[in-house]
């Protein structure tokens, strides 16, 4: 079978899925399958000019918004770029994002086209502060959900709380696969190490949607307290400068370390010891099993795909959004006792390995592709 492995954002991107994708795309390789990579570069802005349409609702109800627009702008640049560079025939297209299947059934309608969706646009938006709950860009950006049902062959998600999320906007759930996102157990392993001061950890887009104000707050709690820690960030965002004003304000700065953006933090995770992210959603989380497969104990919000990976008080610790009294009780659980901290991790670890492992997904993979294999 020769398969397309259609991107949006190009593999040298920030985020999980341009780095996984390519990762196993890789791996099918290996093992004799024909896979190529497609995504939209970022120069790319602005160059589609042909008039696009949706078959299941009515784009020019939505009349001018500045949101819609850009989204629409992006799925013409996409048809645009696609027709300019794809020459070839594929077998089955598998998109990566809801502008990327669209783009390709607009110009391989006849060949078969699944798509995984990752995360929810509207639900960063609006936990972003950028839409209003019930506005036209979320009914627009749901309404997406019931096209792809329309023109897709299949539609996959990574949790089942996401499939029961995007279920409320189509016709049939039960056409919704999951299989969730793998993880090769060579790139993400422990590392021997002991820390005096308990090293914590959180690697993420800095956005109000990550709940970080939560977190500071709840280290400044655990500070008070009188429980030595440090907190790595890794990650650029919006949100950055307002997080280090917050961080001078809570008297943290002595305790936090802000790196920025980095390509591979998996060769940095191991060296730490809790990954703690208190998001607001999360349709998988992956940073989570990625930290679990280093060994690190594991502190989240009951919400969405991190709920899913962890049992709260057997292999990571639960707290609902935004509570950040909740939050610095479980960290101080952690920090305080080395051995609980190992044995949630240890834990942890299992079930990503048993869950998560990139052999497992490829085989799930594997048997939805050849359901088109001609």
């Amino acid at each position: 079978m020769n398969i397309l492995q259609a991107l949006f954002f190009p593999p040298d991107q920030p985020g999980g899925v341009s780095s996984m994708v390519p990762y196993t795309t890789e791996k099918f390789n290996k093992r004799g399958w024909e896979m190529e990579l497609f995504s939209l570069p970022k120069r790319v802005r602005g160059k589609g000019t042909e008039p696009v349409g949706f078959t299941t609702f009515d784009l020019s109800r939505y009349g001018e918004n500045p949101i819609i627009d850009k989204y629409v702008q992006t799925y013409k640049d996409y048809i645009w770029w696609t027709k300019l560079r794809i020459r070839k025939k594929y077998d089955l297209i598998h998109a990566h994002h809801p502008i990327a299947a669209l783009a390709m059934k607009e110009v391989f309608p006849d060949t078969p086209v699944i798509v995984t969706i990752h995360s929810s646009y509207e639900r960063e938006l609006l936990l972003n502060g950028k839409i209003a709950d019930g506005g036209p860009e979320q009914l627009f950006l749901t309404s997406i959900y019931g096209e792809l049902e329309s023109k897709l062959d299949q539609i996959l998600t990574v949790s089942n709380s996401f499939k029961q999320y995007i279920s409320e906007f189509i016709q049939d759930p039960e056409r919704v696969g999951v299989i969730p996102n793998g993880y090769d157990e060579k790139r993400f392993r422990p590392i021997s190490h002991e820390n005096e001061v308990a090293q914590l950890i959180t690697v993420c887009r800095l956005v109000p949607a990550k709940g970080l104000e939560t977190l500071l707050e709840a280290c400044a709690k655990l500070k008070e307290r009188g429980h030595p820690f440090v907190l790595h960030i890794i990650g650029d965002g919006p949100s950055r400068t307002e997080l280090e004003e917050l961080a001078r304000e809570l008297n943290l700065y002595e305790e936090i370390i802000f790196y920025g953006y980095m390509l591979h933090p998996e060769e940095f995770m191991p060296f730490f010891d809790i990954f703690v992210l208190p998001s607001k959603a999360e349709a998988f989380g992956s940073v989570f099993a990625e930290a679990a497969l280093c060994l690190l104990a594991l502190v989240g919000t009951n919400v969405g795909g991190i709920a899913e990976q962890i049992e709260n008080g057997r292999n990571g610790l639960l707290v609902e959004p935004g509570d950040a009294v909740g939050l610095s009780i479980a960290l101080e659980k952690v920090v305080v006792d080395p051995s609980y901290r190992y044995q949630l991790a240890r834990a942890a670890s299992d079930k990503a390995r048993k869950s998560y492992s990139l052999n497992r997904v490829m085989r799930q993979l594997r048997s939805v592709y050849e359901r088109y294999e001609q």
